[in-house]
């Protein structure tokens, strides 16, 4: 198949696929012209970029799913800007509404002694502390992802962050803890679910009074091995009430992953990292809606849509 009736299909799949799932149950609303009023300011979104320049497609997925979610959740919409931290020292302010820090290259620890670091764990504090002093209708939302989420675990102490014994690379399996299984952000999923995972690090050994003197709760873990005698990683925690991170890339869209699989020099440089058959099981679950389909459609906008209800308790009313 030519590479544009390929990108057709997948476009094609994809939006049917969206279309399918929906990321949770709609509340009951009685619309007012003062709650229309209010709807159509804008709610602010701070999109923190920790790619340090490298070529992704992680970035323009978020991007993506705020713009896909401005309007659509009682009709409020969502400006964004996006902050380059690890190449420029950029961090947003306290004027946003809502954060969603990106995953990137390297260790978590690349950025020890530099400035970017300092600034980016700076402004993990001051959200928190800002959320401490705050009502929870004028609290920050935030969303950390993989490169993010270890950068929080190692801020707040919550557990180990240490290197892989082999590169997790593909589509796996995510089993859910008790907590997870009530989890907001999951609602609609299974258990287990499938996520994108592509790292070299992990969170283990969960630092347990940390976790329990601020509220944490451990949400999900690395799919079961049997036959591999080592601690299953930690896929996410919610730190605070709106504070959330995990490991793996809810904003990766199967049709958009696809499209830069079969570019010739990634396809060339999966196979020979990682076998011909681990490439073909990775393209065969994209093609598939039973796996990342739900959770692209699920987490992220569950997260945007408890973020924005939260914020404006106004629009639900009681029928």
């Amino acid at each position: 198949m030519e590479k544009k009736g390929l990108a057709a299909c997948l476009l094609a799949l994809f939006l049917c696929t969206f279309a399918k799932f929906s990321p949770c149950r709609s509340p009951i609303v009685r619309k007012t012209n003062h709650m229309e009023s209010i709807s159509s300011r804008p709610l602010r979104v701070a999109i923190l970029d920790m790619n340090n320049n490298h070529p992704n497609l992680g970035l323009n997925c978020i991007r993506t799913m705020v713009k896909l979610q401005s309007g659509e959740i009682e009709n409020v919409l969502l400006d964004y800007d996006i902050f380059d931290v690890r190449a420029k020292d950029e961090v947003p302010d306290l004027s946003y509404d809502i954060y969603i820090s990106s995953g990137g290259p390297g260790s978590p620890y690349d950025g020890e002694g530099m400035d970017w670091e300092e600034k980016y764990f700076e402004w993990l504090h001051d959200v928190w502390a800002y959320n401490l002093d705050h009502e929870p209708e004028a609290r920050k939302h935030v969303f950390l992802i993989c490169h993010s989420f270890q950068m929080a675990v190692r801020y707040f102490k919550l557990a180990q962050v240490i290197p892989r014994k082999g590169e997790s690379f593909g589509i796996f399996s995510c089993s859910m803890t008790e907590s997870g299984k009530s989890e907001l952000i999951f609602e609609g999923l299974t258990d287990p679910f499938y996520i994108a995972d592509f790292r070299k690090w992990q969170v283990i050994q969960p630092n347990l009074e940390r976790l329990a003197g601020m509220g944490a709760e451990i949400l999900c873990i690395e799919q079961e091995r049997p036959h591999v005698p080592l601690e299953r990683a930690i896929m996410g925690i919610r730190i605070t009430p709106e504070i959330i991170g995990v490991q793996f890339h809810p904003e990766a869209d199967p049709p958009g992953m696809a499209w830069h699989f079969i570019q010739p020099e990634r396809q060339q440089a999966i196979k020979e990292n990682f076998g011909e058959e681990k490439y073909h099981r990775i393209m065969s679950h994209l093609y598939d809606p039973n796996y990342l389909f739900k959770t692209y459609n699920t987490v992220l906008p569950n997260f945007l849509r408890n973020a924005v209800l939260c914020l404006r308790p106004q629009m639900l009313v009681e029928a």
